[in-house]
Parts: C-alpha cells; structure tokens; sequence
C-alpha cells in the first residue's frame, strides 16, 4: 500500500510504501492488556518497625493477684507502656496498636500488592504494536481519539514527512508542523499543561497535560524539543502509540517509515 509524502511546507513531495503492520486489523482488546500489563508504580510502605519501637509488654490482662495486672483500674486491655511506677502502681500510656499516639498504622499499604507482577507474551505484544500503528493512520481512530476533531475529515493520515523536518531549528519546526497538520490538528500537537480544578490539587494530582503529538524519528536520526514527545522506531512502544488510547496524533519521518519496512516488512 502507498501513501504520500509530504514536505516541510505540508505540499505532497512523492510516495512511499507503507510497512504491512499499518494494514492489521486493530484489536483494542490486546492493546489495553499490553498496557495494563506494562503499568508500573512506584511501591512505597511505612517501615516494618513503625509503631512498634517502644517498651510495651503486650496486651494486658484484669486478673487478680497477678502482677501488672489491670484489674480494677477500668482501663482497656491494650499493649501499654509504663511512665512511672510506685510499688505495684504503674503509670501506663497505650503503644503499638493504631488507635494510640504513635502506634503504627491499621492498614498500610504493602510493597508486595504494589509490584506489577503480570506478564504478556510476545506474539501479543507484537499484535498490540501493529494494532496502536495501524490505529494512528485509521481516520475513525483518530477523530474518535480527539473530540473536537468530530464531524471534521482527515485525509492526510499516516502522516509522513520528509527527513529535512529534524534538521530544522525549534521556530521553524512548530511552524512547519502547523503547515503539515493545519489548524484542527496543530491544536491538539502542542502538550498543553494546566491546573486540575478540584480538590484533586490536595491530593498528588495538582497539574492535568495533554499527550500531544508523537513524532517517530529513523534510528540514525535525533532531534531535541519540548514541544511534544519524540521517539526512534528502536523505542517505539505501545505505551507510547496508544498514551491516553488508540488513535494519538503522529508523524513519522521518511527515514523512520524506511526503518519500519525493515523492522516489520513491507504490505504486499
């Protein structure tokens, strides 16, 4: 299968073949298991001794006659420490057990629940990667992807341009990306960060940012920006095709779809 090539100026330059892992069938299923399967997390825990760093003799019982016993002080059988002692009166504090000041925590989180332990084969792993590829070049995916993009037509997609766009200084690449996409599309590129509103801002969640635009460079090629994300078809990964869903904006270089053909084989 062909498909145009664009140059800097967004006018089409020539075409080229496409690699056959843009014409598979999409399968949203194994997608989302591969990244289910990749997610990781950061496992944090209080430490196995906090809370339990005291002098306190255990749970205590209200038996008579028996020593440091409770017995008739109407207080609760909780671990305690002693303060103070006069013969057999104690001054006793509460330890250990969470309802007490500096006891340990009831339910803390564990660092064995918090590791991802799943695994994924790699036929599947393949097919999730031919599946977020084909999706970035599927005008449905993509207008399904982005909301603002509803009931507009896309016909430009895959989006190839030709490997002059990563010589180019970071002024010129922005406006020769706003030349390619044109308007509905170049607003969605640019990573956008902002503010949550909500009580999310309290909570490890003060900053939301838009996934932008995913431009997919040669293995020869290297290009620095903030503007967006940046990948070599070495990296590339599911993780990154499908960041947010199936469907994300990308632009892939001449040199990076030559790279592709060789990595996956070119359509019959």
């Amino acid at each position: 299968m062909k498909t145009r090539i664009l140059d800097i100026q967004g006018k089409e330059k020539g075409s080229i073949d496409l690699p056959k892992s843009f014409s598979q069938k999409i399968r949203e299923d194994i997608v989302s298991k591969v990244l289910e399967t990749k997610k990781n997390e950061q496992p944090y825990a209080p430490s196995p001794v906090a809370g339990k760093q005291h002098s306190a003799s255990g749970i205590l019982i209200h038996r008579r006659h028996v020593w440091k016993s409770q017995y008739g002080r109407g207080i609760s059988r909780i671990p305690r420490k002693i303060m103070s002692q006069r013969g057999s009166q104690f001054n006793w504090v509460g330890a250990e057990v969470a309802s007490t000041v500096g006891g340990r925590r009831a339910h803390p989180p564990k660092v064995v629940a918090r590791i991802n332990t799943l695994k994924i084969n790699k036929q599947e792993l393949k097919m999730a990667l031919e599946s977020a590829l084909s999706a970035t070049a599927d005008e449905k995916e993509v207008t399904k992807r982005y909301q603002r993009l509803e009931g507009k037509k896309i016909t430009k997609l895959p989006l190839i341009v030709e490997s002059k766009l990563v010589s180019l200084k970071s002024k010129e690449l922005i406006a020769s990306l706003k030349n390619i996409l044109g308007n509905d599309l170049f607003e969605l590129a640019l990573q956008k960060k902002s503010i949550r509103s909500g009580i999310g801002k309290l909570r490890g969640r003060r900053y939301k940012s838009t996934a932008g635009l995913l431009l997919v460079i040669g293995n020869d090629e290297k290009i620095k920006t903030n503007a967006f994300d940046v990948s070599n078809v070495k990296r590339l990964s599911v993780i990154e095709l499908a960041k947010g869903g199936l469907g994300r904006l990308t632009v892939y270089t001449e040199k990076a779809i030559k790279d592709l053909s060789e990595k996956t084989g070119k359509a019959k």
